[in-house]
């Protein structure tokens, strides 16, 4: 697959719409076999299949890293937690899954409040345009909890006063993943035909080249 003419916004979406509950690559093979790019095709190939292929070990090396920057500012990680939590909901399969546990969790405590936070919803197909279809958490659309979150998360942090904080703990987590998906050579894996699959399943404009 060449990740060349894989565009930016195609690779936004995939990111969007893939699951991301899968477990982070093996931090042996995260931390290994780093080569500088010859030219800047290869840099830029490299870096949106790094992007995607350790998707989840960069959300985790951010999240880490803004730990670290608020080990003094308690609320200032509920604040933290608050955004990762409002940006995940912006991906369909943690929205999903996110909304079955918590309706599953409550008709434990009361079947009649889950079945009012159900909402009749025909099955998600994998890969379909998400702008076909609309997302629901616990009965509400989606856009209702990102909208609430952000709000909560916007007064955490002016009353922890993080805000510095917060740009220096992100500049520096982005920075780093930049750096490690520009340098970290190509897995294997990635080039597969079986990972070439996965990402043609949320890649809407998918063509053989």
């Amino acid at each position: 697959m060449d990740w060349g003419t894989v565009t930016t916004e195609d690779l936004i979406e995939a990111l969007k719409e893939v699951d991301w509950s899968s477990p982070p690559r093996p931090f042996n093979e995260f931390v290994s076999k780093f080569t500088v790019p010859r030219s800047s095709n290869k840099w830029n190939s490299r870096l949106k299949c790094n992007l995607y292929y350790y998707r989840t070990n960069y959300f985790l090396m951010i999240l880490f890293i803004l730990g670290l920057g608020f080990l003094r500012r308690p609320l200032a990680i509920v604040a933290a937690m608050s955004t990762a939590l409002t940006m995940a909901f912006l991906n369909d399969s943690f929205a999903s899954t996110f909304s079955e546990k918590v309706t599953r969790t409550i008709r434990q405590l009361s079947p009649h409040l889950a079945a009012k936070m159900r909402h009749p919803l025909s099955p998600v197909l994998r890969g379909r345009p998400s702008s076909k279809r609309t997302i629901y958490i616990c009965g509400q659309r989606r856009w209702t909890f990102v909208l609430a979150f952000s709000a909560v998360s916007f007064i955490l942090w002016f009353v922890s006063c993080g805000l510095l904080t917060l740009l220096w703990a992100l500049t520096t987590g982005l920075l780093a993943t930049v750096v490690h998906a520009s340098f970290r050579t190509p897995n294997l894996k990635a080039r597969l035909n079986t990972f070439r699959e996965e990402f043609r399943a949320v890649w809407r404009n998918y063509s053989e080249l």
